[in-house]
């Protein structure tokens, strides 16, 4: 089952239309309608890109760090919101609460 918070693995697609790497992805709210799609935000572990007024810093200091299941530190990227559709295929991994998420 899919909940808000939750970190996943996805198959984010590649700009050249290539299936893509598995790459964790926070899920962040369920779309209306009957299709079941999700908003996501992809997450990198490319800090040095990092954009303070948009992208959200998890470090290793963060209280749930190690819950969230991520081995370093990372960003919430917020630009470019991909949507999490039913037909994708995804794992399950961890949960970040949701003061973590929400800015």
């Amino acid at each position: 089952m899919i909940t808000e918070g939750q970190i996943v693995l996805f198959k984010f697609p590649q700009t050249d239309q290539k299936e893509g790497k598995l790459r964790p992805a926070l899920i962040l709210r369920e779309l209306p309608g009957k299709f079941n799609d999700w908003l996501i935000c992809m997450i990198s572990s490319n800090i040095d890109q990092l954009i303070p007024e948009l992208d959200e810093l998890i470090a290793p200091e963060a209280s749930d760090f190690i819950q969230s299941g991520l081995k370093v530190p990372s960003i919430i990227r917020a630009a470019g919101l991909p949507l999490l559709m039913e037909r994708h295929s995804l794992v399950h991994w961890d949960r970040l609460t949701q003061k973590d998420y929400t800015k």
